[in-house]
């Protein structure tokens, strides 16, 4: 059953936000008239479908009646049919007023920023970091979203300790979340002689991009060094003291950036990745409260669950979340992943329709 009044006190709550919105206070208020577009957004969408599951429904006590009283057969008969029309409509309406009722999470549309760390595996697990990297790269392509890499950490045999990038683009956060975790891969390594399959693990993160809006930083907070870049090998990027360590002293958060030959360059990248973190820490902690009162199968506050496995022998990928298993890992590391994104999402939303 749908809850009409909360439905009817929607319609109410829209028509009195659309009153504020012309308050010229509101517009010297960034935050706050952010965030009541996007609740404007989300009421019309929701008011709009309700009307038409009303209108829906007035059509069916017609149809009803119709067939009560009309004598004709083959009209009697067409009545039913249109009944029918009619009943899988509402069912369809009422599936769509479900979802939208489930409060849409505002760091969906955010960009997303990516961290790739090498686990247990040593080399091994550097090298995956590279292949994951890679992978989210075409499937960034794909989306068309734009590439900027923040920082990096490599190794001897083309292998990252360690890369963080950002993802821009339509819904980058919504769709990249489900990401988050840890991604084991079971392969024969280059440095194995014996051919003997190695299991390695990395650890993916993904954060919304935070506006300084989101997160405000006190200046006292942080102590900000910088240092000499260096490249793989010890070999100096530059010769200038450009690389910036930032720590947040409240949280113990470090961020380094040595991306850039430009300091400004480096420190602005890094405090974009600290926002993000600090931000993420707020969503992970809600993550944690929400976890402790139900068994969320797709997305917890739990960053340290195993979520997937890459098996090259096999050729098979397999999601053990949601039970999901392709046989066609070069196409998968090629950044067609976009089955296993949607179908994680829609796992998501069935749990948030079923609460």
């Amino acid at each position: 059953m749908l809850p009409r009044e909360k439905l009817e006190g929607l319609k109410q709550e829209l028509a009195e936000l659309q009153n504020t919105l012309t308050d010229t206070s509101v517009l010297s208020d960034a935050r706050r008239y952010r965030d009541l577009m996007r609740r404007n957004k989300e009421l019309t969408a929701i008011c709009g479908e309700w009307d038409r599951f009303l209108h829906l429904e007035c059509q069916i006590h017609g149809v009803e009646h119709l067939i009560r009283t009309e004598t004709d057969p083959e009209m009697a008969d067409m009545a039913r049919q249109e009944m029918e029309d009619l009943q899988a409509r509402v069912q369809e309406s009422q599936q769509r007023l479900r979802e939208l009722l489930i409060p849409n999470d505002p760091n969906n549309s955010k960009n997303a920023i990516v961290e790739i760390r090498a686990g247990t595996g040593g080399e091994e697990a550097a090298l995956f970091v590279a292949d994951l990297y890679r992978m989210y790269s075409y499937y960034a392509e794909q989306k068309g979203w734009k590439h900027q890499l923040l920082d990096l950490n490599e190794t001897g045999l083309g292998g990252y300790k360690e890369i963080v990038f950002m993802l821009s683009g339509e819904e980058a956060y919504g769709l990249m979340r489900f990401e988050s975790g840890v991604h084991r891969v079971q392969r024969i390594p280059v440095t194995e002689s014996g051919g003997r399959i190695h299991t390695s693990a990395v650890s993916v993160a993904v954060l919304p991009e935070a506006e300084d809006i989101d997160i405000d930083i006190a200046e006292s907070d942080l102590r900000v060094d910088v240092y000499r870049s260096s490249g793989h090998g010890g070999q100096s990027v530059n010769t200038t003291d450009s690389a910036v360590r930032i720590t947040h002293l409240p949280s113990g958060i470090v961020v380094t950036c040595q991306d850039e030959k430009s300091q400004l360059k480096n420190k602005a990248k890094a405090m974009k990745v600290l926002r993000s973190r600090l931000l993420d820490a707020e969503i992970s902690k809600q993550e944690q409260e929400i976890a402790r009162s139900r068994k969320a199968q797709v997305s917890t506050g739990d960053r340290s669950a195993k979520i997937r496995t890459y098996n090259f022998p096999q050729s098979r990928v397999t999601d053990h979340r949601i039970n999901l298993t392709s046989y066609n890992l070069d196409s998968f590391l090629a950044g067609n992943i976009d089955e296993f994104i949607q179908a994680l999402r829609i796992a998501w939303r069935n749990e948030k329709v079923n609460e």
